[in-house]
């Protein structure tokens, strides 16, 4: 087990963020990563479709020989069930390696969130949908005038506030996370969810001896529900140009 795979799933390509992370810190891992983009947004969903589809991409997964389920999707990760109970492997969800760390660091207690519909009616505060509309269409310079008057907009709630500590509780956001703390200023600590669920990630695959430990170079292949050319387009912004390889479309569906 292993030498199997890390599996990734997200709504779309917002979790390739995660993606990311775990090539920087686990550069000896294989990921096999899927993107629903057929279906994409969960957000916006029932609670009821986002279990079913939550499901269907892990079994998909599964298939593919996977050692662990990283759901790298706030939504999954706040209102499915544990899949881990349903298929038998390893899983985490990028809520609570954000939120563990977001406790330990804040110093007055107040912490902000910004995610999601779905995920901000189970947690707490701010939906900035529309983060994930610039996010997917290149719009994340923090000098562009439409991005910080954007930003200023969906951070004002949490200036009055008095937050010390901001969780980006949406794969897509740390895209944002300089024009977000650009507007926050210094003295607000961000939580990058695909850089804590890669962490806890690493120390669950080391708790339960599946770490890999050679020297191998890891890849990773792609999948998506819909059209290929979309992650084409867009992968080069969220993987930080890091190469990619092996881009195929899936019937979500079957499974």
């Amino acid at each position: 087990m292993k030498q199997s795979p890390i599996g990734v799933f997200d709504s779309g390509l917002g979790g390739l963020t995660a993606v990311r992370e775990i090539q920087q810190i686990m550069p000896q891992e294989d990921i096999v990563y899927f993107g629903d983009t057929g279906r994409v947004p969960y957000g916006s969903k029932s609670r009821e479709a986002i279990s079913k589809y939550a499901l269907q991409d892990a079994r998909f997964l599964k298939k593919m020989g996977v050692k662990i389920l990283v759901a790298a999707c706030g939504t999954v990760s706040s209102v499915a069930p544990d899949l881990s109970e349903e298929l038998g492997l390893p899983y985490t969800g990028v809520v609570n390696p954000t939120c563990f760390t977001a406790a330990r660091v804040t110093r007055n207690g107040k912490i902000g969130v910004i995610g999601t519909a779905a995920t901000i009616n189970e947690v707490f505060e701010q939906h900035c949908q529309l983060f994930v509309s610039f996010v997917e269409n290149g719009l994340v310079d923090p000098a562009d005038e439409l991005v910080q008057l954007m930003v200023r907009r969906y951070m004002a709630p949490f200036k009055e506030s008095g937050i010390d500590t901001m969780i980006l509780g949406c794969t897509h956001f740390p895209l944002l996370a300089d024009a977000i703390r650009q507007e926050m200023g210094d003295g607000v600590t961000l939580i990058d969810s695909g850089k804590e669920t890669a962490i806890y990630t690493q120390k669950i695959l080391r708790g339960a001896g599946l770490l890999r430990d050679d020297d191998h170079k890891g890849e990773s292949n792609y999948y998506v529900s819909d059209t290929p050319a979309d992650f084409e387009k867009y992968a080069a912004l969220f993987l930080n140009n890091s190469p990619h390889n092996h881009v195929e479309h899936i019937n979500i569906e079957e499974y």
